[in-house]
C-alpha cells in the first residue's frame, strides 16, 4: 500500500470524524456539565467503542445487520433509546452550586461506560464501516495488515477528534457560570440528544 494511499483513507476519516454526530455531543455535553474531569473517561469510551464497531465490521456483522432488517432494527432501537435517555437527563440536570455537587459525584467509570454504549451500540456506524473500508482496501494485496493499519488509523484519529471536542467544550465551561445559562446549555445538549435518538431510531438500512 502506498502513503498516497493511506493518506487518502486518514483524510477521508478525518472529515467524517469532524462532523458530529450522537457521540460527539455526548462528549461536548459531559465536557460543560462536568469539565476536564470527564474529558479521559469519556475520549477512551468512544475509542473503545469505535474500536468494538469496527472489529464487529470486520467479523462479518456489519453484513449480517445489512442483511437482517429486524436485528439492524433492535440495534438502532435500544441505541436511539439510550440517547433519548441520556437527552432527557441532561435537560433535566441542576445548575449552580447543585450541578457543582453533583458533578463531584459522578464516578469516571460510569461516564466511560455511557460514552462506549453510545458508540458501540450505533449500528448505523458498524454497516457505515462496513460500506467504507472496502473502497480503500487493495485486493491485490493481503487485506488482514491493510484491514489493521486502517483500524488503527481511524481509532487514532478519532480519540484526537473527541479529545478535542472535550477539551474545548471543558475550556467554554470556565465561562458558563450563571445558572441560566447552564440551564440553557443543558437543554439545548439535551434537546440535540434527544434529537439524535429519534433520527438514530428512524434510520433505515439501504436494504430495509
Amino acid at each position: 500500500m502506498s502513503f498516497e494511499h493511506w493518506l487518502a483513507f486518514a483524510a477521508a476519516s478525518a472529515v467524517i470524524l469532524a462532523i458530529p454526530g450522537p457521540t460527539i455531543l455526548l462528549v461536548i455535553s459531559y465536557a460543560l456539565s462536568h469539565g476536564r474531569k470527564s474529558a479521559g473517561a469519556t475520549v477512551a469510551g468512544v475509542a473503545l467503542g469505535d474500536f468494538t464497531a469496527m472489529t464487529a465490521s470486520m467479523l462479518g456483522l456489519g453484513a449480517l445487520l445489512a442483511a437482517s432488517a429486524a436485528l439492524f432494527t433492535v440495534l438502532k432501537w435500544v441505541g436511539g433509546a439510550y440517547l433519548i435517555y441520556l437527552g432527557i437527563k441532561l435537560w433535566r440536570a441542576p445548575t449552580g452550586a447543585q450541578a457543582e455537587a453533583q458533578t463531584s459525584e459522578v464516578r469516571p467509570v460510569r461516564i466511560f461506560l455511557h460514552a462506549y454504549a453510545v458508540t458501540a451500540l450505533n449500528p448505523k456506524s458498524i454497516v457505515f464501516f462496513v460500506a467504507f473500508l472496502p473502497q480503500f482496501l487493495v485486493s491485490s494485496q493481503p487485506l488482514l495488515p491493510q484491514m489493521i493499519l486502517f483500524e488503527v488509523t481511524f481509532l487514532v484519529l478519532a480519540t484526537i477528534n473527541a479529545a478535542s471536542y472535550a477539551l474545548i467544550a471543558a475550556g467554554a465551561r470556565r465561562t458558563i457560570r450563571k445558572p441560566s445559562v447552564q440551564r440553557i446549555v443543558n437543554r439545548t445538549g439535551g434537546g440535540l440528544l434527544v434529537g439524535a435518538g429519534l433520527l438514530a431510531a428512524g434510520w433505515r438500512s439501504s436494504t430495509s
